[in-house]
């Protein structure tokens, strides 16, 4: 994102957030949760229930712009509960809930996203199945792999400005198309009546694009 937005003249700032720092939302205007394994997870409830899940939920419902991935979506759901029956209570940003299994989905896999008008390739890897509720949309639709769970051909989340997905595998620079989509989206947040996006040369991004897709 901040090669693609210094390619168009656009400054960047980047901050990091860790364990024990205070989140001042309103500074930014792009979140990234990334992903990570169950015990860092468990490690960062305790952080959450600091007041960070509440700063997430009021920047969420002001419509910052958030992409979330694997452990990173589900946290911005209502719970994640193991397949053993142990219930993790998460940020409560979206409404959804994430249910573990004994069965891990592991794979490339593709999903068409009809917001940005492309298809998304990616590598998924998780044991959780989560489950949308009806105030929140999917991010695409699956046309190969698991997706959200397995079952309902659903992938990822779309609420206000938050894109949540399960989609690991390099998923902005093998879809240049999303990126931007995902910064035109917080630029016109910031900026009323935003220019859209200058092009780039995006050859080697859609060369990976295609070789995944085929």
């Amino acid at each position: 994102m901040k090669r693609r937005l210094e390619g168009r003249g656009i400054k960047v700032n980047i901050d990091e957030c860790s364990i024990g720092q205070p989140l001042n939302a309103d500074k930014y205007d792009i979140f990234f949760i990334g992903g990570g394994q169950d015990f860092e997870q468990e490690v960062l409830l305790r952080d959450l229930s600091s007041g960070k899940a509440q700063d997430i939920r009021t920047a969420v419902e002001e419509e910052k712009t958030f992409l979330a991935i694997c452990g990173g979506y589900q946290m911005l759901g209502e719970y994640y509960k193991t397949w053993d029956g142990q219930q993790c209570d998460f940020t409560g940003a979206l409404d959804l809930y994430t249910v573990g299994s004994e069965q891990r989905m592991i794979g490339n896999y593709m999903f068409s996203c009809e917001e940005a008008g492309c298809n998304i390739v990616g590598f998924e890897n998780h044991s959780g199945k989560t489950y949308l509720s009806e105030q929140v949309a999917p991010l695409g639709m699956m046309l190969s792999g698991n997706g959200n769970n397995g079952e309902d051909k659903t992938e990822g989340a779309r609420y206000k400005n938050v894109f949540g997905t399960y989609s690991h595998g390099s998923l902005l620079p093998k879809n240049p198309v999303l990126c931007d989509f995902i910064l035109q989206t917080a630029l016109n947040h910031r900026y009323d009546g935003a220019e859209p996006l200058a092009p780039l040369d995006d050859t080697l991004e859609l060369n990976a694009h295609r070789y995944m897709q085929e």
